[in-house]
């Protein structure tokens, strides 16, 4: 029983009554006084009564609230109900908090998918990355398709991953969400089946499907569907931690089809001419219109002919390049920016701030660079010096070079680097094909596997599954290395 200040029953020297922990004892020796005025100036109306010889008080703000709750024990008291000995509560009162109590624990223990992304996301966000709290959003914003109730007026699937990436950034816990999506909040609020239901093959097996499969039906990219599989197991590990599930529902189930092989599209691939030419088309990108293409040539140069990833060469420095007149120079890699999205950084920017991708956080990464583009990055440092921060590429205002923005002209640079047949094929579609590029370069110029991995930044096990096969060595060839390493004459014999 509740008031407007405490009325709290307590027992005769003022201690609050225990209201469980142990078996209760109840009676019906119940003895009820009056109201009396007691020395306190936010609750000086006082409510005593007797259990079987145990004092039990509250005390209320206003003696009306008193006068209601003494009420309300006299009209138990005429029922005949019994009184909890300790709490000194009608045993009604005490068997309602008791159910309220239990399915709020229940209620703890098997939160909605709803709740429980929020909960997951809130965990992991402080020791995440940026475009890892993207993919995780992604990944529960996926499985949240296969766990919603199945009624009629659910919301459109897309709205659906909207308001589940829109809810788990933490940030948003104590705000209002976007108007176009209010509605849908409120319904998954209510309809967002339980972690229970995962028990469920069908709802996961459904899980799964959303899991492996984009909103049309069409069969997700392979690195897809290992990302959200993984930060989906990720969100179950935690939810076995937590005593919410048992094991981990999907933990059997596969996806048969995939939509890519492990070895890149060899197609995807230039050649060292087409790449020159590339590089000099770049430059063409925007002469009358702010530079665009001068100012990125060097950039598109790093990833070409240091497999470099476009956000570790948006934060280079130009204290970190040594740019020799003559010969080969070295780019120690320190630091990568990669975009994000304001609302996944700490900072509120685009690009997150981070180390080194599979290093730890103060690592750096030493990329031997050749002549050639010892030659473009001294000339764009000549044209368009550093940023006010150090940084070799920037834009006009000296701020970070975006995605979007070195993305639009790479696609107007195949235009003119390439014929009409080759602009439609998938030769160098994004940037990443350039790093392809000079992984394979690197490959067939004979560089050790390790090597390549050390300079790529990458493990040597990646440089296998997908590079390796794209080596046009002859079984001529590696025949002939076979005789000169085993000391055999030309025709073969011992």
């Amino acid at each position: 029983m509740t008031d407007g200040t405490t009325g709290t029953p307590r027992g005769a020297h003022g201690n609050e009554c225990p209201e469980g922990g142990k078996e209760r004892a109840f009676s019906n020796d119940v003895r009820l006084w009056g109201i009396s005025k007691v020395r306190s100036k936010s609750a000086p109306h006082q409510l005593r009564w007797l259990v079987a010889g145990n004092k039990c008080y509250a005390s209320f703000a206003t003696y009306p609230l008193a006068e209601n709750r003494r009420s309300e024990l006299r009209q138990a008291m005429r029922k005949g109900e019994a009184f909890d000995v300790e709490s000194g509560l009608p045993e009604s009162e005490i068997r309602k908090a008791e159910a309220a109590a239990a399915a709020e624990a229940e209620k703890k223990n098997d939160p909605k998918w709803w709740d429980f992304s929020r909960e997951f996301m809130k965990r992991r966000w402080r020791t995440a990355a940026a475009k890892t709290r993207e993919g995780f959003a992604d990944s529960l914003a996926a499985a949240a398709l296969g766990m919603m109730a199945d009624k009629p007026d659910a919301p459109e699937l897309r709205l659906v991953r909207r308001a589940v990436r829109w809810v788990v950034v933490p940030a948003h816990e104590k705000e209002e969400p976007p108007s176009d999506l209010e509605e849908v909040c409120t319904w998954l609020t209510e309809n967002s089946l339980p972690l229970s239901a995962l028990k469920d093959h069908t709802v996961a097996e459904d899980v799964h499907y959303r899991l492996a499969y984009k909103l049309d039906g069409k069969l997700a990219a392979k690195d897809t569907y290992k990302r959200r599989r993984r930060n989906f197991n990720a969100a179950m590990e935690y939810a076995i931690k937590r005593g919410y599930i048992d094991e981990n529902p999907v933990g059997e189930l596969v996806r048969h089809a995939t939509a890519q092989q492990g070895t890149i599209d060899p197609r995807i691939l230039m050649n060292p001419v087409q790449a020159r030419e590339f590089l000099a088309a770049v430059s063409y990108v925007g002469s009358v219109h702010r530079n665009r293409g001068r100012r990125l040539v060097a950039f598109f140069g790093c990833i070409l002919y240091a497999a470099m990833r476009p956000a570790e060469v948006v934060a280079l420095r130009k204290s970190d390049c040594e740019l020799p007149d003559t010969g080969w120079g070295l780019l120690t890699l320190r630091k990568t920016r990669p975009v994000a999205g304001k609302k996944w950084t700490d900072t509120g920017e685009r690009h997150d701030r981070r180390g080194l991708k599979m290093r730890d956080p103060e690592a750096d990464r030493p990329v031997p660079i050749p002549p050639v583009l010892v030659a473009m990055l001294r000339d764009h440092l000549k044209e368009f010096g550093a940023a006010k921060d150090g940084r070799v590429f920037h834009n006009e205002r000296g701020g970070l070079v975006g995605s979007t923005s070195y993305f639009r002209v790479w696609v107007e640079a195949r235009h003119y680097a390439f014929p009409e047949h080759k602009v439609n094929s998938p030769l160098a579609r994004k940037p990443y094909s350039g790093r392809a590029f000079a992984i394979t370069q690197w490959l067939k110029a004979g560089v050790p596997i390790a090597e390549v991995a050390r300079r790529a930044g990458t493990s040597p096990e990646v440089i296998d599954r997908h590079y390796a096969g794209l080596i046009d060595n002859s079984e001529e060839e590696d025949n002939k290395k076979i005789e000169k390493g085993m000391g055999w004459g030309s025709e073969g014999a011992a």
